[in-house]
């Protein structure tokens, strides 16, 4: 049985010494508590089962802790793993290690989030699309001239910049106002406090785009603290099940689908077929779907 590696930015740090045969999942960390890195899992896995190959899925402690993962990549290289699906937590940081990679011969693809390496396959969203997606809906959702915030992700990711771009791009061609946009680097809690931030400074706000679901979520505790979800429209980026949720809740109004279970299982698939010599697309987008009160119960 061969052994693929799927490492994740949001998935707990472990020792990579899977013995042959042996699938290890760890969850004691940012996936934990973000569905979105759990579907991508259960994606990856699903796909090793299918193909009959084994999957070991690690991270880093953060999705911010960009040596730690260089330093997972560094050893799954001496343990001569077969490939590696990788969604970088820093592009240009971790380019240098992934070159290393592919010098030995091991098969690199990058899922979630692009990297900088030259010729090598990227499964993922279209996320500036996405982030043009969010912000347009919250266009034909409020008044003109309304004012607006950005809750950010991490910008040094490919992710970050292109929620971030796509949403300010759209948000401002029709006419609105972005009076803060913050990073809440991904995280609920950092995100209540931005968002707490940006209430006491802008008491006129009309609506929020969150660059993932989990700060989005963290802006709706904010606005509920300050009794005013029910004046600002939210909209986050993920669609996962608390999202889903949310949305049939009536409190986070929409958000752009991703779709992590399949992502993650296409990584797989183009490892496998790399290692067998075929040839893989340089660009895989598996597509975004904007999800609103009318189709959420499909993503609870």
């Amino acid at each position: 049985m061969k052994k693929i590696l799927l490492a994740s930015a949001a998935m707990v740090a472990m020792a990579a010494s899977a013995q042959a045969d042996t699938y290890v999942v760890s969850m004691k960390g940012p996936a934990a508590g973000n569905p979105y890195w759990a579907q991508f899992e259960e994606g990856a896995k699903a796909k090793g089962k299918e193909l009959g190959v084994e999957v070991l899925v690690v991270s880093p402690p953060s999705e911010t802790d960009i040596q730690a993962q260089i330093g997972q990549i560094e050893d799954l290289i001496a343990q001569k793993v077969d490939g590696i699906a990788l969604a970088p937590t820093d592009p240009a940081a971790l380019a240098p290690v992934v070159d290393q990679a592919k010098a030995a011969g091991i098969n690199v693809v990058f899922v979630d989030g692009a990297g900088t390496n030259e010729g090598v396959p990227f499964i993922g969203t279209n996320n500036l699309a996405g982030g043009k997606l969010g912000g347009e809906f919250m266009c034909k959702s409020l008044p003109a001239g309304s004012e607006v915030a950005i809750l950010q992700g991490v910008l040094t990711t490919t992710n970050g910049a292109d929620r971030y771009n796509g949403s300010k791009e759209a948000l401002e061609g029709c006419g609105m106002k972005v009076v803060a946009a913050q990073p809440a680097d991904w995280d609920r809690a950092k995100a209540l406090s931005v968002t707490e931030t940006i209430l006491a400074g802008n008491p006129n706000i009309a609506g929020i785009f969150g660059s993932n679901d989990n700060m989005a979520l963290g802006a709706i505790e904010a606005l509920k603290a300050a009794a005013k979800l029910e004046k600002v429209m939210v909209v986050g980026y993920d669609a996962n099940p608390d999202a889903a949720k949310s949305i049939l809740a009536g409190e986070m109004t929409a958000s752009v689908a991703q779709a992590p279970a399949k992502m993650a299982g296409l990584g797989i698939q183009a490892l496998v077929d790399l290692k067998a010599g075929k040839e893989v697309p340089l660009v895989t987008d598996p597509g975004t779907v904007l999800v609103t009160k009318e189709n959420a119960e499909q993503y609870k």
